[in-house]
């Protein structure tokens, strides 16, 4: 780094030391428990090599990281994408911004980094996956390993690449339901008939003994039968942990598959690794990029973190981030946590009103003005407008106000103007930023139906505590909201999620809909607004990363040492000829043939004309294909549906089959 680049960053980063410790302050006000954070000024072109190595400095050498390098910085200069930060998960948590950043970027990006630090430190799939202590000195150790492999003399470089290739084309195959643990290598593999052929030589028996006593039958009954050689007993997911442990590598110059080299067994234990630690941030990324949107829009925007200099920049980077075209997680993410907020408070207030006496469900409509209910609700002008000349009228004595933060204030020592926040507790900002009297949140309490109102009051005791309106409402706990959504960021993931949040009122409030390609009109066009469809629609970008889930289902297949995978189809098939380049490389990692259990759509061009002149959509017909490679050649063939049945889906469950409007 040359000087002046040295000097540049280092103005860079002592303009930010206030922003950075003012925005942790006021995280912990707001009831958010991160990481420490420790941020780093680099440069654009720094930051497109952070990118492409996923937020860390160093990781093993391969191919994919300069292509990664050479895709960010595309987008950046032909497609105008802008990246502001990155942070990695760890404790405590790096971040890195871009010293180009404006000042409100700057602010932005700590915001945003502040929550999901917070969001990496308390979400138990994190924890479940992600839990060696230090992340940063773990890949550069894996870096070390998989450099001084390729440094071998002994062992050919392009041989190294081509085996994590191999490994690379498995990472999305591991289990998502249980924690990493290393591989357990061992277990009941059946005897291979090599190897019993090898054992009867090293007995040095004649070969008319081995003919007498050891028949060709007796030789297929070592096998076992197909129930008792079939392993592993129920199919498994962490299809990478299966081959390294039950996995050879075929030997061209032998003719047959061999045991893995050291250093490959290794090699896949790193790849392995690193698959599982990276595997919380894919499949929490609406949940958490939408936690992260939510509080940097409440820290920079309502409370002014932005000042007003720098307010409309802000403005304009919010909307470049959640404006972005396509499929948008800050955004769905962002509006989701909102929805949940407001759908806690206004069952807290409904389940107050329900208690007073001679309101029910059935009268609620005529006896509650939702109008007075709120302004009711808007916070006290003491703790909704702090400044300088407000001070006299907080109480130190008020559990919304921070007692020692306003002593400070009277005295001086706190610049209230800038950050009145200092002054108030949770509950003060609670009350301050409650949801259902924001403007753009103020129909929400309206919308309460008949329905909702009677679900509510079927699970309510104790209904005739509050002698009037005024007294239920002044009972309301303003904390409700974000208390709840403190719990739903420990316990979730994105499919989980969406599938308990996303409803109706949400789909419509939103505008979100699906849409298909109709063989009818021949192009895309919007098919439906139903809850039950966005949701299946984005349960198939969620589910196992978006990516097919394929499980080991008999290492013996046929009891001939063949490898069997299942493709647990979920309506889409897969593409064909990249199932065949991924069996390709699982064959590199089995040695022995390997084979994949599939089921495809079949469309006869008959059926598509007819349909289409009925104007209405052909149904295809699902068939099950069996996909075998044995190292030279691919075969294809059809199987009965009693042999694939068991990988069709439900409508259950989203690992399954959606309906027809998938069709």
């Amino acid at each position: 780094m040359s000087e002046p680049e040295r000097i540049r960053k280092q103005q860079v980063a002592a303009s930010l030391r206030e922003p950075v410790r003012e925005a942790a302050a006021l995280a912990e006000k707001l009831g958010l428990d991160p990481y420490p954070v420790n941020y780093w000024i680099i440069d654009y072109d720094e930051m497109n090599e952070l990118i492409a190595y996923d937020g860390f400095q160093e990781r093993y050498p391969h191919w994919r990281w300069g292509m990664k390098y050479d895709q960010q910085r595309k987008q950046r200069q032909f497609l105008g994408g802008k990246a502001f930060e990155i942070v990695n998960n760890d404790d405590p948590a790096h971040a890195f911004l871009q010293e180009s950043n404006t000042t409100a970027d700057q602010k932005a990006v700590i915001t945003h980094v502040e929550a999901h630090s917070d969001f990496f430190k308390h979400n138990q799939w994190f924890g479940l996956f992600s839990d060696t202590p230090d992340a940063a000195r773990m890949l550069a150790s894996h870096a070390r390993i998989v450099e001084s492999y390729m440094n071998d003399p002994d062992i050919d470089r392009e041989e190294v690449e081509a085996f994590i290739d191999h490994v690379l084309c498995l990472e999305d195959c591991i289990d998502q339901h249980d924690p990493f643990t290393p591989v357990a290598t061992g277990g009941d593999e059946p005897f291979e008939a090599e190897d019993i052929a090898e054992r009867l030589d090293q007995l040095g028996l004649s070969d008319e003994v081995k003919r007498q006593v050891f028949s060709d039958e007796w030789l297929e009954s070592q096998r076992g039968t197909s129930d008792e050689a079939r392993f592993p007993a129920e199919p498994e997911l962490d299809v990478i942990a299966f081959l390294r442990n039950h996995g050879k590598r075929y030997d061209r110059d032998a003719g047959k598959a061999v045991d893995f080299e050291d250093w490959q067994l290794e090699v896949l234990d790193v790849l392995r690794r690193e698959a599982y630690y990276f595997a919380p941030q894919r499949m929490t990324k609406v949940m958490n990029e939408g936690w992260a949107a939510y509080w940097e829009s409440m820290m920079m925007a309502e409370e002014g973190f932005a000042d007003e200099n720098e307010f409309v920049d802000y403005a304009d980077h919010q909307s470049m981030v959640l404006g972005s075209p396509g499929f948008n997680p800050y955004k769905l993410g962002k509006e989701l946590w909102e929805y949940i907020e407001n759908t806690t408070n206004r069952r807290e207030v409904a389940e107050k009103l329900l208690r007073v006496r001679g309101i029910t469900w059935r009268n609620f409509s005529d006896r509650v003005d939702l109008d007075a209910v709120l302004a009711a609700l808007e916070p006290d002008p003491a703790i909704a407008h702090v400044d300088s000349d407000s001070l006299d009228a907080l109480d130190p004595d008020d559990p919304r106000v921070d007692a020692e933060a306003l002593a400070a204030a009277r005295a001086g020592e706190v610049d209230v103007g800038r950050y009145p926040w200092k002054v108030l507790t949770y509950e003060g900002l609670c009350e301050r930023h409650y949801s259902l009297v924001k403007r753009q949140h103020r129909g929400f309490l309206k919308r309460l139906s008949q329905t909702d109102l009677e679900r509510i009051a079927r699970y309510m005791f104790d209904d005739d505590r509050y002698g009037s309106v005024e007294e239920a409402l002044a009972d309301v706990d303003r904390r409700r909201g974000w208390d709840r959504m403190r719990e739903i960021r420990e316990s979730h993931n994105d499919v989980t999620f969406l599938d308990e949040f996303l409803t109706q009122e949400f789909v419509e409030e939103n505008h979100y809909f699906t849409y298909e390609y109709t063989h009818t009109t021949r192009d895309y066009r919007a098919t439906s607004t139903d809850v039950e469809d966005v949701k299946k629609k984005l349960m198939l970008r969620f589910t196992n990363f978006g990516k097919p889930t394929v499980v080991v289902e008999d290492g013996n297949y046929n009891n001939r040492n063949e490898l069997l995978l299942g493709h647990q189809y979920n309506g889409v098939m897969l593409d064909v000829k990249q199932a065949q380049q991924v069996l390709e490389r699982v064959f590199e990692l089995w040695g022995r043939p390997v084979n994949l259990k599939t089921i495809v759509k079949e469309l006869d061009d008959h059926d598509v004309e007819v349909a289409r002149r009925r104007d209405r959509e052909p149904i295809p017909e699902e068939r099950g294909k069996l996909i075998r490679f044995d190292g030279e050649e691919f075969a294809t063939r059809d199987l009965p549906w009693d042999e694939v049945e068991h990988l069709a889906a439900t409508d259950v469950d989203y690992d399954t089959k959606p309906e027809e409007w998938l069709a």
